[in-house]
């Protein structure tokens, strides 16, 4: 059995990693930060390519693609911290084609696939309701296992902006009645964690390479400080963290194509392990840089900021943990 990526989705991997490297490298990073703008071309031209809309279904306007395809993408967004609003935008898109109904799914799937109007999704939790967010969002889409999943209108809503420590995203808390979500809620609260998920993957494979390349260049006592035992292992700690998050995304992002009955445990556990990584791996990115890591010139804490914000968004590592244990305590036997 092939567990890689096929040609087409390594075609996918490649196009986005090699436009993200080229339009958005560290000095488009640290200015969209210190701006807090989106880059708004960049965003124009990938929603030209489709990447909005590559999960949706054709009759909607999209791609006709799969969650992993769309993770693709989002994992290369993430290594590139790309000031665009992918992840908000085909969160909600996910969120209302699992979890919407036939007018709502007509009413904005279009529109969210083609990259005309703009999203923020998110759930509420024990904290309030923490919804990432395109800039202006038209819809919203709130996951609340308590209250009731919805959907509101921009023009409906009460949108609060919060003060996050990643100025890379507009994050917001909502109140509104809206209109409840009528479809397949466990499907839309999953696939929207596992595309969260799939954002942090990359995050923690940026820090990871970003890391790596420091401490072959960095010198101490005439030997590079990656063939320091202690650097080195650290280093080996940041791999395997990355690889068992990749694992298990691509898994979920699987399941929800093919097995969608093995989606629910899948994605819990997707998110919980990516939480904990992107956390980890970022954190280690740091510490490895030695004091340049904790200066503003230094690249790799936008990098921790993001890593803080998608830890909790779409319930963090414990809260996936606790909802894994009570799936795998009614599942049935073999």
């Amino acid at each position: 059995m092939d567990f890689d990526l096929s040609p087409e989705q390594r075609e996918i991997q490649a196009t986005a990693r090699d436009l993200l490297a080229a339009r958005s490298g560290p000095a488009v990073v640290r200015e969209a930060a210190q701006s807090r703008r989106e880059d708004a071309a960049l965003w124009k031209e990938i929603s030209e390519l489709g990447w909005p809309g590559i999960a949706i279904a054709e009759r909607h306007g999209g791609q006709g693609l799969g969650l992993v395809e769309l993770c693709v993408l989002l994992e290369q967004a993430g290594a590139a911290l790309a000031p665009v609003p992918l992840l908000p935008n085909a969160g909600a898109a996910l969120a209302i084609a699992h979890g919407g109904t036939p007018r709502q799914q007509e009413r904005w799937l279009p529109a969210l696939a083609a990259g005309s109007a703009s999203g923020a999704v998110g759930a509420a939790g024990r904290d309030g309701c923490l919804l990432a967010a395109a800039a202006e969002a038209d819809v919203l889409v709130v996951l609340d296992d308590r209250h009731g999943a919805r959907l509101i209108e921009r023009s409906q809503a009460q949108v609060t902006p919060l003060p996050s420590i990643d100025p890379l995203r507009t994050y917001v808390e909502v109140e509104g009645e809206g209109e409840p979500l009528g479809g397949d809620l466990a499907a839309a609260r999953d696939t929207v964690a596992v595309a969260v998920a799939a954002e942090s993957v990359g995050v923690a494979a940026r820090a990871l390479e970003m890391t790596l390349a420091y401490v072959k260049e960095r010198r101490q006592f005439d030997v590079p400080v990656g063939s320091f035992q202690a650097v080195s292992h650290r280093c080996a700690e940041m791999l395997l963290h990355t690889e068992q998050a990749r694992s298990v995304l691509y898994h979920a992002a699987w399941a929800s194509d093919a097995e969608p009955a093995r989606l629910p445990q899948a994605a819990s556990l997707a998110k919980a392990l990516a939480a904990e990584a992107v956390v980890s791996v970022t954190a280690s990115a740091i510490q490895a840089h030695g004091g340049i890591g904790f200066t503003w010139e230094a690249d790799v804490h936008w990098l921790y900021k993001r890593a803080q914000m998608n830890a909790v968004l779409m319930g963090g590592a414990g809260e996936h943990r606790r909802r894994l244990a009570a799936l795998l305590a009614i599942a049935p036997a073999g």
